[in-house]
Parts: C-alpha cells; sequence; structure tokens
C-alpha cells in the first residue's frame, strides 16, 4: 500500500511539475502601447491570449517615451503610438516592420460634466482668462503633439502654453485633472471622454471636422519580435471586424472611416 501511495504521489508531482514547465512555456509577448488606446487593445489582447495560448503584457505610456524604451531594450513585438507621425519620424530607424491601421482618433474639448463653464468648440477657448485650462506635452506623447499641430493651424500654439496651468504628459492625466477639478478645459483625445470611467464625469466638445482631423492609430510589428507569425495574427485580429467592434465601443472610429488625403 505505501508504495503505491509512493507511486501515486511521484505521479502527481509529474503532472504538477509538466503543468506548470507547460505554463511557463507559453510564449511571451509586449506590446507597447499609448494610453489612450489601452482599454480596447486590453480587451483584444484578453482575446488573443485565450485562442493563442499565449501570455501578452502591454507596456503604456507616452508614444515617445514607448517608443524609445522598445528602442533601448530591444524586445517586443508592437509599437501603437497615439498618432502616425511616430512611424513616419522613425521608420528609417529599422525598428518597425509591416503595419495595420486599427482606427483613428480626433482631438477635442474636455470639460467638466454639465459643461459648467459653457464651453464652446473652438480651441480659442483655451486662451480665455477665466478658465483654468490645461494641454499635452508635445515632447512627451501623441495627445500633446497633436495638440500643437493643431494649435499651429490656428497660429495660437505659443499663446496657449503660455496661458494654461501646467502641461500634462498623457491624455489619461489630462482627463484626470479635469475630473478632480484641477481644470475646467482641456484639449484631448476625443475618444478618452468615452472611457467608462470618464463618461460620467466629463463630457466631451466635438471641434470642426477641418480642426479635428482623425489620425491614425497603426499597429506596427516591431523587427524585434521573435514570433513574428503570431505576431502578425494578432495585427489581424486587431484590424478584423471583431476588433473594430472593440474599438468602436471604446469611442474611437473604426478603420474603415473614410479620410480625405487618403
Amino acid at each position: 500500500m505505501l508504495s503505491k501511495l509512493c507511486r501515486i504521489f511521484a505521479a502527481a508531482l509529474f503532472l504538477v511539475g509538466g503543468s506548470a514547465f507547460a505554463q511557463s512555456a507559453k510564449p511571451e509577448m509586449l506590446l507597447y502601447c499609448g494610453i489612450t488606446m489601452v482599454h480596447p487593445m486590453t480587451e483584444i489582447a484578453r482575446l488573443f491570449e485565450a485562442r493563442e495560448g499565449v501570455k501578452l503584457s502591454i507596456a503604456q505610456g507616452g508614444s515617445e517615451h514607448l517608443y524609445q524604451s522598445a528602442k533601448k531594450s530591444g524586445v517586443g513585438d508592437w509599437y501603437l503610438p497615439g498618432e502616425p507621425s511616430y512611424r513616419a519620424k522613425y521608420l528609417k530607424e529599422g525598428l518597425l516592420g509591416s503595419y495595420v491601421t486599427v482606427g483613428y482618433n480626433q482631438m477635442a474639448l474636455m470639460v467638466q460634466k454639465g459643461n459648467p463653464k459653457q464651453v464652446k468648440g473652438d480651441p480659442r477657448e483655451l486662451l480665455r482668462k477665466d478658465l483654468t485650462a490645461i494641454v499635452g506635452n508635445a515632447t512627451s506623447g501623441s495627445v500633446g503633439q497633436e495638440t500643437k499641430d493643431t494649435l499651429d493651424s490656428l497660429g495660437i500654439y505659443q499663446k496657449v502654453v503660455k496661458s494654461v496651468a501646467f502641461l500634462s504628459p498623457d491624455s489619461r492625466s489630462l482627463a484626470l485633472a479635469i475630473k478632480r477639478k484641477e481644470a475646467d478645459l482641456a484639449m484631448n483625445w476625443r475618444a478618452v471622454g468615452y472611457f467608462a470611467d470618464n463618461a460620467g464625469v466629463v463630457d466631451t466638445i466635438d471641434l470642426p471636422p477641418n480642426l479635428a482631423k482623425p489620425q491614425a492609430l497603426e499597429l506596427s510589428l516591431l523587427t524585434s519580435s521573435r514570433q513574428p507569425e503570431i505576431a502578425r495574427r494578432f495585427m489581424n485580429l486587431a484590424a478584423s471586424e471583431e476588433g473594430q467592434a472593440i474599438f468602436r465601443k471604446h469611442g474611437f472610429l473604426d478603420n474603415k472611416t473614410p479620410v480625405s488625403g487618403k
């Protein structure tokens, strides 16, 4: 009997050990994702993990900082910045491979719920003396870079930078300042105002289409990927109708959006 129990115990240990080994043997993959897109990409990542048997981690932050992290570390599988200028800027360095468009975002104004200060859909509202306004830092992330481009088109960027209360590093901190009533007005990515944790406490004010041009969200395959075939399947899922339904749910325009100049 004792010998039989020992054999059973040994078999159990083998099974447990084998299971742990199988679990640790899952391919581990890494997505560098701009903060604005974390909600939909996390949802898509969980679907992909279940289907492919991989472990997918997401590094989130400002688009510029994420690219530099991917470049310095030499590890990772995908890069998703908040607007296309980052791919265009760094393509020649060789880290960014093929890409798919997974949707579009555009700029808007963000205010406290109910718009108590009666802010209009005009970027010049950022210059109102009776408002505490904030914008993104152009050197740290996509929201700041796109804000600069939008305000430069009106010739008011430098005036706004001098008049705002402070510059925020990313879209999340901009929304948080509005939620905490540290600011009356922010220029932010439109989709952020429709996230579940923001929709009940902030309002989003659309800007004229000629100013708030849809910006492509380009998911790039990193040439550092050790699992390029699996990585391409993830990209296909994100760009598919199933992935696009998730992006629409989180307030983004899908990749079928007609964009002038394309």
